[in-house]
């Protein structure tokens, strides 16, 4: 339960329908991780939830720091900016807040 709602999640805990994400579950599982959501990290999220309405996927890791850099800059698209964001690992991570499923390339 999530600020007062139940959410259904898959084995890996992810959203198990995309349709119910909202921002109280992002900041729930933030909450949850010890992590407080910044704007940039709000940017993130909404770019890998416009990404995965785009194509259909979550985006790995190469094509989150490819759409980062196009979208964002490129400042904000290095390896290291996007892991002091999500330390778990900011495709994983990223999809988890923004309610989609786990990136295929992910183990």
């Amino acid at each position: 339960m999530i600020a007062g709602r139940t959410y259904p999640l898959d084995a890996h805990g992810y959203l198990a329908d995309v349709q119910r994400w909202t921002r109280d579950f992002a900041l729930g599982l933030a909450r949850e991780d010890g992590l407080e959501l910044t704007p940039q990290h709000w940017q993130v999220i909404e770019l890998v939830r416009e990404y995965f309405f785009e194509y259909d996927m979550a985006p790995p890791m190469r094509l989150l720091t490819r759409a980062i850099a196009v979208k964002l800059g490129q400042n904000h698209a290095s390896s290291r900016s996007l892991y002091r964001l999500f330390p778990e690992g900011p495709a994983k991570q990223a999809c988890r807040y923004a309610g989609l499923p786990k990136p295929v390339s992910c183990i």
